[in-house]
């Protein structure tokens, strides 16, 4: 599929990604400086089995500076790289006792010492409190069980670290739904201006013209008439796609590993794609004219796009109907709907209505307009149609289609 694609991005997490570099480099050091310098205490060297220490401190040396790249971005720290790096913190704890075999009597650092609390730090700003949480009860585990018999202080700091962590996971969180906002904001920001622009540009150039030939036709009369009867349709119909706002929906925001998303995306509409969306105002639009009226929400609907096609082409039949059935002089309405759990489009005319029973005649005889047209459509994508007419008094037809069934429809059909 084509796709042609402008992002820009927003991220307060990088901040806190290079905070997390530093803070490895650092605690790497302070580790390796506190087992060469470091002493019991009773000022004897820490160490009983010190080749223990130091193989593990070397490792741990270059891991840190090795994996440097992989805490720069959040689309660099994959799960994989979270898993080892808890593993290395781990063992590290559950070699303390080996290496020093007087830490379980007292209250001593292990051998990565406040490092550990980067692995922990990792996962939260990668995934949240929960992440956090499944971190740091690893590591409070292993604590634990490294000390034999824990005091106080023990509980005291591996609760430190629990509640610590997941609070950066919750800020993480927040931050992240923040940028989201942000990144929809910006996004109407830009299509404001675009509306705008191009409403500058049309109303300085093809609405002038447009009424120029409306007037120019009237007074000449005859065939030229007509064509400015035509010329002030569709004068009209412009003009009521401007005022709407209406922009092309190629820009959503999304949520990524990076932060918040605003990306601008040109699809082929000859490779549909079965996850893009579209604004059902778009569609609906062109059909307004000095016949009929289009009244819409301030907000998109927005529909999974084959959706909004099929009730536009449901709209497009009904609208067929008016003009077949109700003559060339009725008038026709438009309203859209949008509903917390459906989209509900309601056309209506003021012309003579339909006989009772009509309906069901015109099907029996093969004319299947409403059957297939109207009704076929709304109930592939699982809504309903209701024709309610009475004679002398114009026809309303109702098109529901229910959002959550919609989905459910188009996630299917892409698997």
């Amino acid at each position: 599929m084509a796709k042609r694609e402008r992002v820009v991005r927003m991220s307060v997490e990088q901040p806190l990604w290079r905070a997390l570099t530093g803070y490895r480099v650092l605690t790497m050091v302070y580790a390796v400086l506190l087992a060469i310098f470091g002493k019991d205490n009773f000022g004897q060297p820490r160490f009983e089995r010190p080749w223990v220490a130091f193989a593990y401190l070397a490792f741990l040396f270059v891991w840190t500076l090795a994996t440097l790249p992989k805490v720069r971005s959040a689309a660099a720290c994959t799960k994989r790289f979270l898993g080892a790096d808890l593993v290395v913190a781990l063992t590290g704890i559950m070699l303390t006792p080996v290496a020093d075999i007087h830490s379980q009597t007292f209250d001593g650092p292990t051998l990565p010492s406040i490092w550990t609390a980067g692995a922990v730090l990792a996962f939260a700003i990668k995934g949240g409190w929960r992440w956090a949480a499944f971190a740091s009860t690893f590591v409070a585990a292993a604590n634990i069980i490294q000390r034999g018999d824990p005091s106080r202080d023990t509980f005291h700091n591996v609760l430190l670290v629990w509640v610590a962590s997941i609070a950066i996971g919750y800020v993480v969180e927040v931050a992240r739904a923040s940028e989201r906002t942000l990144a929809r904001a910006l996004e109407i920001e830009a299509a404001t201006r675009e509306r705008e622009r191009l409403a500058r540009d049309i109303h300085d150039s093809v609405l002038q013209v447009l009424a120029m030939v409306q007037r120019r036709g009237t007074a000449i009369g005859g065939e030229a008439a007509e064509l400015g009867r035509m010329a002030g349709e569709q004068e009209v119909a412009l003009r009521t796609l401007v005022s709407s706002g209406l922009v092309p929906p190629t820009r959503v925001s999304e949520d990524a590993a990076e932060g918040a998303v605003v990306r601008t995306v040109d699809v082929d509409e000859e490779s549909p794609d079965a996850t893009a969306t579209c604004d059902l105002r778009a569609l609906l639009a062109p059909h307004a004219g000095a016949r009929t009226s289009f009244a819409e929400p301030g907000a998109p609907v927005v529909l999974p796009a084959d959706a909004a096609r099929e009730l536009a082409a449901a709209v497009s039949a009904a609208l067929d109907n008016v003009r077949v059935h109700a003559g060339d002089g009725a008038q026709a309405w438009i309203l859209v709907e949008d509903e917390p759990g459906e989209v509900i489009v309601t056309v209506r005319d003021d012309g003579p209505g339909i006989p009772e029973g009509r309906l069901a005649q015109a099907e029996g005889e093969g004319r299947m307009g409403v059957a297939l047209s109207i009704r076929g459509r709304l109930r592939d994508l699982g809504g309903t149609a209701e024709v309610i007419s009475v004679p002398g008094q114009g026809t309303e037809v109702e098109l529901k289609v229910p959002k959550a069934q919609v989905s459910r429809g188009k996630a299917g059909s892409a698997r």
